[in-house]
């Protein structure tokens, strides 16, 4: 019987997988770079998710990511009535099927404290049981000499922090000034801190987005209110686990949430250089020209701002094209634009140029 039931769950898995679609999240390289698109926040029943990690690999398959970390409570197990305790479990099981899906798997764990310092992930370590320790400094150490990115997560979490305002306290800032910490999530299932990108901005540290999913990933995130769930873009020199790993100790992230783009400019005006293109103009007269823009990604654009003798704003869907008539003077000079929905820091946008006479 036993056997049986084996049988049965290996063939219903492979069926999900022949069955399934792949849903291709289409955000552009940039020069130098490949965008990969990630999630490094994710529970299952190993802690207190509600699904199994194999599961967890399907989804993101089917999201169209391209690397994951399943990130398992250390100190909070509430099904280990029923689970035995095992903080390496859902890496275990998850390699090899996540090779046959061709998807990058980080090695990860969740640290779980009280404010502070609150929870931190800790990316690409090797065994989690060294980590499992009461004192906080010592479990953190003890993942940084596995090698580990160290992530503050949800730091805005109104259930650690009342007021919904992210802060760095003293033991944040004695991680920072040991190089412990290496990345503050910016977006946690539905929610932002906006100065989150100061905080990044000021310590150089990397700007993350996570889903944090605990249920079935296509029942937290369902259209219309959402057309895919929160990522970390990470533009890295090549697909693969190490190019993966050093481009996020670089800060090279960004993150991307239902139609918004939160990241620092070298990142993301590259960004939209590569998925919005600007036509020469293929109509004139003496007053006017006429030129279109195209948008090659997902991400809609927003543009606002707009100069005298142009649109005063523009909204470019994902995928799609439009004819922007503007003055002729904008031959000989750029139409400036701020893009209301790509996030530069808490109280500013990127700032673009489109140079249609070019």
């Amino acid at each position: 019987m036993k056997t049986k039931l084996i049988l049965l769950a290996a063939i219903l898995l492979s069926t999900l997988t022949i069955n399934a679609q792949r849903n291709e999240l289409n955000m552009p390289d940039i020069p130098g770079y490949v965008t990969l698109k990630c999630d490094f926040h994710m529970h299952t029943v190993f802690s207190d998710g509600n699904v199994w990690p194999l599961l967890r690999l399907e989804e993101a398959w089917r999201d169209g990511l391209d690397a994951v970390s399943i990130t398992d409570h250390i100190e909070y197990q509430p099904k280990k009535t029923y689970i035995p305790i095992n903080h390496n479990a859902a890496w275990e099981i998850s390699q090899a099927r996540a090779k046959d899906l061709n998807i990058i798997l980080v090695h990860g764990t969740e640290i779980t404290r009280s404010m502070p310092p609150g929870h931190l992930n800790a990316l690409f370590i090797e065994d989690a049981n060294p980590i499992d320790t009461s004192d906080f400094m010592a479990a953190v150490e003890a993942a940084v000499k596995q090698g580990a990115f160290m992530q503050y997560n949800h730091p805005g979490w109104k259930a650690q922090e009342k007021d919904g305002i992210p802060k760095l306290y003293p033991i944040h800032l004695e991680l920072i000034a040991k190089g412990w910490l290496h990345g503050i999530e910016y977006f946690n299932e539905y929610e932002h801190y906006p100065l989150v990108m100061d905080m990044c901005r000021d310590h150089k540290l990397a700007v993350m987005g996570n889903s944090d999913v605990h249920g079935i990933i296509s029942e937290a995130y369902k259209m219309p209110d959402y057309t895919q769930r929160p990522v970390t873009l990470v533009f890295a020199k090549d697909r693969s686990h190490e190019a993966l790993r050093e481009a996020m100790f670089a800060g090279r992230t960004a993150v991307w949430y239902g139609d918004f783009l939160a990241g620092f400019e070298q990142y993301t005006e590259p960004l939209f250089r590569a998925a919005v293109s600007v036509a020469a103009p293929f109509k004139k007269d003496d007053k006017f020209i006429w030129f279109e823009l195209v948008n090659h990604s997902d991400l809609p654009m927003e543009l606002t701002g707009g100069p005298a003798g142009a649109p005063a704003d523009i909204r470019l869907p994902a995928h799609s094209a439009l004819i922007v008539k503007a003055d002729i003077k904008f031959l000989a000079e750029p139409v400036v634009y701020n893009v209301s929905n790509i996030i530069t820091g808490s109280s500013s946008t990127l700032r673009v140029e489109l140079t249609p006479g070019k």
